[in-house]
């Protein structure tokens, strides 16, 4: 490459980088969201078998893949900040929210059991595919701390090995990863359209008192959409 061809070209890519970082800087680095996300649980679980009072062959014995939560439509809030024009840090967060727990009795059918609910914070760092552009792809990586609380969750006494009514437990908490990927699209000044599609680990211990009696892998996809605001 002779030297007037690289100082064209490093005159070019000179300004395109200028040009860039000019358009970044009209952009404040903080932006929040606001989408409706629906919750929709993978619903995986271990097996299940509760032995008798006396010790017998189970008298509870459900399949793999019994326990089933409800899915649901929640509102969604974000808040992202930019480090960098490509490189963000994303804060997703909700109210609690309330799920229904059932189980799937073989031959029998689906049974409601009873309900909890779970608060979701969400912590990703994405990398922005086109961060001045009218179409902004992203992908992202991170964690998941999910609260689980007010459990109230029972084996009816006809299902029950104790022959009475069998409460039910969920670990308080659980932490795993999580995924995203998605896409704003700029609508006007400040103002985007926002599709976002997550995937978070999310599992918790089944327990009869201290008894484990299954695990259960909610493993949820959160799929979203809505508006976005960059100051």
């Amino acid at each position: 490459m002779n030297k007037p061809v690289r100082i064209a070209l490093a005159a070019v890519i000179a300004a395109t980088t200028l040009l860039s970082v000019a358009a970044q800087a009209d952009e404040s680095p903080f932006v929040v969201r606001l989408r409706a996300l629906h919750i929709g649980p993978a619903n995986k679980s271990d097996a299940i078998a509760v032995p008798s009072l006396a010790g017998e062959a189970p008298a509870l014995n459900l399949p793999a893949d019994a326990i089933e939560v409800s899915s649901k439509w929640i509102p969604d809030i974000d808040l992202e900040y930019f480090f960098t024009p490509n490189w963000s840090a994303e804060l997703v967060l909700t109210i609690p929210q309330k799920h229904d727990v059932a189980v799937v009795i073989p031959n029998v059918g689906k049974a409601t059991i009873g309900s909890f609910k779970h608060l979701p914070p969400t912590l990703t760092a994405k990398y922005n595919f086109n961060p001045t552009g009218t179409v902004r792809p992203y992908v992202g990586v991170g964690v998941n701390l999910t609260l689980i609380m007010s459990v109230d969750i029972t084996v009816p006494a006809a299902l029950s090995p104790t022959g009475a009514d069998l409460p039910l437990q969920l670990d308080n908490h659980s932490i795993g990863a999580a995924a995203q990927a998605g896409v704003d699209i700029k609508l006007a000044d400040h103002w985007f359209a926002n599709i976002d599609a997550k995937y978070v680990q999310l599992k918790t211990d089944v327990k009869a008192g201290t008894l484990k009696v299954s695990t259960a892998k909610v493993d949820p996809w959160l799929l979203g959409a809505g508006v976005a605001y960059r100051f």
